[in-house]
């Protein structure tokens, strides 16, 4: 009997630490495993590990990485990336990311969403880390006028035209290469 019990324990303690490989209780590893997912260009892992207000970021980044043969993501490769530790307050946390060799450092925030840390990649954090890079560069004035113009953008309405736009650049290239 006591055998079984035991089983049963282990089983459960590893089912328990199995179901929360993807996020978690730790804003750093969080945003790792974020990083590494943006970098290898898997998105649907991305979406995982971000907040549900991320959704629409996430969906113009693909929208961007089909129709961009270049190395974008590059950028969240972590061997090129120092990240700090995380700093939390309540349900909210800040993570610094620097790239290496520079003096560059962008803070990443994560939110508490049902239980788990989530990186918050939404407009409203994207646009805070854009001013906080402005300020680093003492270009906070200009960014704010353009920040405020991008608070009334539509992000369906900028997907919708992104992907028309797409689509034209699509049937240019069909064109051209028909009377090549």
């Amino acid at each position: 009997m006591k055998k079984i019990i035991l089983s049963a324990a282990i089983i459960c303690t590893a089912v328990l630490f199995g179901c929360k490989n993807m996020g978690g209780g730790d804003p750093k590893t969080v945003l790792v495993e974020f990083m590494d997912a943006l970098a290898k260009k898997d998105i649907a892992s991305a979406r995982k590990l971000a907040t549900a207000e991320s959704k629409s970021m996430l969906d113009l980044i693909e929208m961007g990485m089909k129709s961009n043969e270049s190395k974008d993501m590059d950028k969240y490769d972590k061997s090129k990336l120092e990240i700090g530790d995380a700093k939390i307050d309540g349900d909210k946390a800040t993570v610094p990311v620097k790239e290496k060799g520079t003096d560059e450092t962008t803070n990443f925030t994560l939110k508490k969403e049902n239980g788990d840390w989530k990186v918050a990649f939404d407009k409203t954090s994207m646009m805070q880390m854009g001013m906080e890079k402005m300020n680093q560069h003492g270009g906070l004035d200009s960014l704010k006028e353009g920040m405020d113009k991008l608070k009334d953008v539509n992000m369906d309405s900028l997907k919708d035209n992104m992907q028309k736009g797409l689509n034209a650049l699509d049937s240019l290239k069909k064109e051209m290469n028909k009377n090549q």
